[in-house]
């Protein structure tokens, strides 16, 4: 089965606030805050942005996370090194980890099945 694109991009700052303030100016609406200095952002019906602060003496990331469907259903190709495979996750979804041939690690983010 094939990724349906784009799902998020989550990303880490050493300032919650700034980054939130940065893409709200660039027409991003804030959907929620954790409360605990991260939340999330969409612009449309477009991918969403997930900001999480990290501590200064960590090197921010960015993550891309393209769409599965369905987890189970899933079947990676031989051309496809799977990291950590499907897992649940704290926040409501099961993600597993690939890299390419040029060794960049991609998320894969499904819905958990209720």
């Amino acid at each position: 089965m094939a990724t349906e694109g784009i799902e998020a991009l989550f990303l880490e700052t050493h300032n919650w606030g700034k980054a939130a303030r940065f893409f709200q100016a660039l027409g991003y609406e804030l959907e929620f805050e954790t409360g605990h200095s991260s939340g999330q952002l969409r612009n449309g019906d477009g991918p969403y942005v997930f900001i999480a602060e990290v501590p200064e003496d960590r090197e921010p990331q960015m993550q891309v996370v393209l769409k599965v469907p369905d987890a189970d259903a899933f079947g990676a190709s031989p051309a496809v090194e799977v990291v950590t495979p499907f897992e649940d996750t704290h926040f409501g979804t099961r993600l597993m980890t690939v890299r390419d041939p040029d060794g960049r690690l991609w998320s894969l983010q499904a819905p958990v099945k209720n």
